[in-house]
């Protein structure tokens, strides 16, 4: 009797240390963190881009062992006109067709001209654009007042010589941005444009709202140590809708009083690069010869920023292969009279 007392003692002891103690939970996994390797560029006919930068799904942090799941998301900008122009802006989410690849997928939103702007003035203050230098004060100015609403867009101002320089940092106030452009020295040195489309994407990369970019310039490069891959790659990776007021056919007009001048080959080469740039991100190309005309183009702007759609798309990356070029084919259901102006494509980023 007293050995079995013994062990009912023992193991009543045992027990009890037991429920005190509760139970050990292992450490959570650390969520693995993003990775964006650059893509390897080809020598394919596509454009030669990057992959989106991804942006991570919030997360409920209320469940240790919770899987967190990231997603990027593809901004996808949209004018729809009719046939005689004009901007149709009352349509909804489901009036769209997005296919991807030529494959049907869907949207999770659809906004419009609420969203805050986030844009980048590239000026080009080199020596190649002395004839025009008050066409292009008076242009930058002109613009952050008709398109900058305060106190709810920003703005900076890069300048471009023979190196790209940040004049004013993003704000919201109109009056500094003027500022920053009667500021400019006069017009020298070389033309690094692609250096400066580089720089000023990077940094439109780190700010929130839509990211658009602006370059009033000839179009011109001298010294730049990116090529023009490395420009067009910037501006799709950080997904900046990109404008050009070309300044050529101004300085032609100026010189010759002919719109189209006598262009050389680096010009038209340079016309046909800031071409891609807009068509790629689903901006435009405007070259004025005069101040009505500057107007128009800025009418113009406007009207693409203030009466576009912007599409929320999120792909599904377990079906689309990190590197690859995907084509945006998008389409009002219905309404093949309608023309649709968008982007027309974007990379994944490569996963680890």
């Amino acid at each position: 009797m007293k050995i079995f007392a013994l062990i009912f003692a023992l193991a009543a002891i045992a027990a009890s240390i037991f429920a005190q103690s509760g139970r050990i939970k292992p450490n959570p996994s650390p969520s693995p963190k993003p990775k964006n390797d650059p893509v390897i560029i080809t020598s394919s006919p596509r454009p030669r881009i990057v992959d989106a930068k991804p942006t991570p799904t919030p997360a409920d942090n209320s469940n240790d062992d919770e899987i967190r799941i990231e997603s990027i998301l593809i901004p996808i900008p949209a004018l729809i006109l009719d046939k005689s122009g004009k901007a149709v802006t009352n349509l909804a989410l489901e009036d769209f067709e997005l296919r991807i690849n030529g494959e049907a997928v869907t949207f999770s939103k659809l906004e419009r001209t609420d969203v805050p702007l986030s844009l980048s003035l590239l000026l080009d203050n080199s020596s190649s654009v002395r004839i025009a230098r008050e066409f292009e004060r008076n242009a930058a100015a002109r613009f952050f007042r008709r398109v900058i609403r305060e106190n709810k867009d920003q703005a900076a101002l890069f300048a471009i010589s023979t190196q790209p320089r940040l004049v004013q940092p993003m704000t919201g106030k109109i009056s500094d941005l003027i500022r920053a452009v009667n500021s400019l020295p006069e017009p020298d040195g070389a033309t690094a444009l692609l250096d400066g489309i580089v720089s000023s994407s990077k940094y439109l990369g780190e700010q929130s709202g839509r990211r658009i970019l602006v370059i009033v310039s000839d179009g011109d490069d001298t010294v730049s140590d990116a090529e023009f891959d490395d420009a067009l790659k910037a501006v799709i990776e950080k997904n900046c809708q990109t404008f050009i007021v070309r300044t050529t056919d101004y300085e032609n007009y100026k010189l010759t009083k002919n719109r189209r001048g006598n262009e050389n080959i680096r010009q038209l080469i340079a016309e046909k690069r800031m071409g891609e740039l807009a068509k790629q991100t689903g901006g435009e190309v405007f070259s004025p010869i005069d101040d009505a005309e500057l107007e128009s183009s800025f009418d113009r702007i406007i009207e693409i920023l203030y009466q576009q759609y912007i599409l929320a798309y999120y792909p599904d990356i377990s079906s689309l292969t990190a590197g690859r070029y995907n084509t945006i084919q998008l389409a009002v259901r219905g309404r093949p009279d309608l023309k649709v102006i968008t982007r027309s494509g974007f990379y994944l980023p490569k996963r680890s």
